[in-house]
């Protein structure tokens, strides 16, 4: 709980929070701290960055609330106030020539106060809640309750006897022997003592809404990212808004937190590997910086006066260099000792979060620590677990020189003669990974160099058994590889490279892509009219006129099937089901360009079509509740159709040769579902 302590602090007082609020920028401070920090100024004046914000804690817009009953009949009345410098003030006149700002005093961040002042600002019951269960368990020990003077703490609780004994009372007062040999004694608890929660207190409380205060919050506005009630409904703030319940947002967001935390978890526990090996290798330093010390004496010393006046100035070269190294490695601990300390306090401090019932009070405070929970994760990413330095000491003596040369002794171009490349990087196979036609890859360097690794060059071959091809070049030890073949084995390998040249490469591995394409529809390559649903499987249309969406799969080799579903189907509409390239037009009907290869279809019969070219009509056509099926076989470079399973029409096309993509277009009477990860009919093959 130590280092969460620091997530529990006030960035204005340093001390546990009081009565904390929460501002625009997702900080806290407390309500106290708030009202010291409010900067007052003329209208329409700059609030003035070195002025004392105390100066103005006499005009504080929450004090000034005590003014604005003039509507309450008693308008004859002019109330004032003297500041503290004896000057009268007349509150309502200067409220209303007065601008009050509130900074953040983490992010800088100034933010205008509405007419309710601080108590425009959420009060932050979770983080409040936390406050006070960590004083609970940070309580001072329990007292002997026999001491006479002077009590000091109690080492035994008898459960018999419901007595705390420190231990000369418990040897004088309650032996381990006789009658007493049988009571039970434990270790004294602060619980024991009284200062257990009650019960039910951190059962989930009903939290009334700010605005309506007898109406508990019930729902979520995620365009305000506010809790609200019914009546805040009912009154329309929300009307346009995206609201949805208030138990459903809470429990995706503690899925949210929980899954960044885990991502943060695995870099925290690589960060505690990382500073033993920086303490082995403080030790490792220190031990052949001694051996080396030892070494240059014994040559020196068998060297005669001339050799002797030099052993001075080589000394002085190694230790600077140990000292160096072990500088550059001290500061590298101090500095990775601080991120952990930080990433484990907030670690800390989630969990706690997570444990919390009150689903309003999270979702104050979510969207900020899931951003700050991946922004964590990536600051020990790029390098940040890498020794800057090694533990060897690049030094040699040359003692063959004749006597003449010994005056110019001196140790030999440590960088030049023993620089090398970087040894084969290993292959993380835990981390490698296929998802349908992704290829992910890590790897990491077993050793410490005497020269940093620089980059890495992860080469795949063409899921063939073909040549190897550079996919990527560059400093992190994670890649991603998307738009590979499915039902194909890549062969993976990589290498390492500094300024001394290229490594050897890694063991290969071998990663095998879905026997079967899973895809859905792509909002990005979609027109504007377009309508996705269901997870981007299920798509509509705004408009009358025919548009096309692509399917987030592109093909080029292999024998590929799937479905579309007719969901709705009115008016005796013509949609048109095949393939396109990535650039075809997406204002027009599927095939009217020389980018598309479909088939259109209406409730009678249908027609094949590209580059606008009709052909092929065929009687039969499609209902709600229909399934078209698509065949693209690149393997006899063809397209096929068919419709309820069975083949619609002769073989639609020949000679197809690139890359595609699975095309749709349709208007507002249609409706359809895309059914994927299918195999190819028997009945088909």
């Amino acid at each position: 709980m130590d280092a969460m302590e620091e997530e529990l602090k006030c960035p204005v007082c340093g001390s546990l929070f009081k009565e904390p609020i929460i501002l625009p920028c997702s900080h806290n401070v407390c309500l106290a701290c708030a009202r010291n920090i409010i900067v007052q100024t003329p209208e329409g004046e700059t609030p003035p960055q070195n002025r004392c914000s105390s100066d103005y804690d006499y005009l504080d817009m929450d004090k000034m609330s005590m003014y604005s009953e003039t509507d309450s009949g008693y308008g004859s009345y002019t109330p004032c106030l003297k500041s503290p410098n004896g000057v009268r003030v007349f509150p309502p006149a200067l409220v209303m020539h007065r601008h009050c700002s509130i900074t953040c005093p983490l992010c800088h961040r100034s933010v205008s106060l509405e007419e309710r002042g601080l108590r425009g600002f959420q009060r932050n019951r979770l983080l409040e809640a936390i406050v006070s269960r960590y004083q609970q368990s940070r309580a001072a020990s329990v007292k002997c309750q026999l001491c006479d003077r002077n009590p000091v703490d109690a080492t035994v609780m008898c459960e018999q006897c419901d007595v705390f004994y420190c231990a000369p009372c418990q040897q004088r007062c309650h032996p381990s022997r006789g009658p007493l040999a049988k009571h039970r004694l434990l270790p004294p608890a602060p619980a024991q003592a009284g200062t257990a929660q009650p019960a039910g207190a951190s059962a989930r409380k009903q939290t009334t809404c700010v605005d309506h205060e007898t109406e508990n919050y019930s729902m979520y506005c995620a365009s305000c990212k506010t809790p609200v009630c019914y009546q805040c409904l009912e009154e329309g703030k929300h009307g346009k808004h995206d609201v949805k319940p208030l138990a459903a947002m809470w429990k995706q967001h503690k899925c949210q937190l929980s899954q960044a935390l885990n991502g943060v978890s695995d870099k925290a526990k690589e960060a505690k590997e990382f500073l033993v090996q920086l303490k082995n290798l403080l030790q490792q330093i220190q031990e052949n910086g001694v051996e080396f010390e030892a070494c240059l004496v014994a040559q020196c010393d068998s060297l005669i006066e001339a050799l002797t006046r030099q052993k001075a100035k080589l000394l002085t070269k190694v230790t600077k260099e140990k000292e160096s190294k072990l500088k550059t490695v001290k500061d590298q601990i101090t500095h990775c000792t601080m991120k952990l300390r930080q990433t484990t306090g907030m670690m800390e401090f989630c969990l706690e979060v997570i444990k919390e019932n009150d689903p309003s009070g999270f979702l104050q405070i979510s969207d900020a620590l899931i951003k700050r929970v991946l922004s964590s994760q990536e600051q020990w990413v790029k390098g940040a677990l890498e020794p800057k330095v090694c533990p060897e000491f690049a030094l040699t003596v040359n003692t063959d020189p004749l006597m003449q040369s010994i005056l110019q002794l001196d140790f030999t171009q440590n960088k030049a003669e023993t620089t090398t490349v970087p040894p084969a990087p290993l292959l993380q196979l835990e981390k490698c990974c296929m998802r349908n036609n992704s290829a992910t890859l890590a790897w990491r360097i077993t050793t410490v160099q005497a020269l940093p690794v620089e980059g890495y060059v992860l080469e795949l071959d063409d899921g063939n058994s073909g040549p190897y091809r550079e996919v990527y070049v560059g400093k992190e030890t994670i890649c991603t590889v998307d738009g590979l073949h499915f039902n194909s084995s890549y062969s993976a390998r990589v290498k390492a490279y500094n300024s001394a040249g290229v490594g050897a490469y890694s063991k290969v591995v071998v990663l095998k892509t879905s026997d079967v394409a899973w895809f859905t529809f792509d909002p990005t390559s979609a027109h504007r009219d377009i309508v996705l649903s269901n997870e981007n499987q299920t798509v509509t249309c705004n408009s009358y006129d025919d548009r096309v969406v692509l399917g987030t799969a592109a093909f080029s080799k292999g024998v590929h099937y799937w479905e579309l579903s007719v969901d709705r189907y009115d008016n005796h509409p013509d949609p048109a089901f095949g393939v396109a390239r990535i650039n075809t037009m997406k204002d027009m009907m599927l095939g009217k360009d020389d980018k598309a290869w479909a088939m259109y279809v209406d409730n009678n019969r249908s027609w094949f079509m590209h580059n606008n070219s009709h052909t092929n009509r065929a009687e039969g056509g499609i209902t709600k509740g229909s399934t078209v099926g698509i065949l693209l076989d690149l393997t006899k470079h063809t397209l096929t159709f068919f419709i309820n399973k069975q083949q619609h029409g002769p073989m639609a096309f020949e000679n197809l040769e690139g890359v595609f993509m699975p095309a749709v277009s349709l208007n507002r009477n249609v409706q359809v579902t895309l059914i994927t990860g299918l195999e190819v009919p028997k009945s088909i093959m």
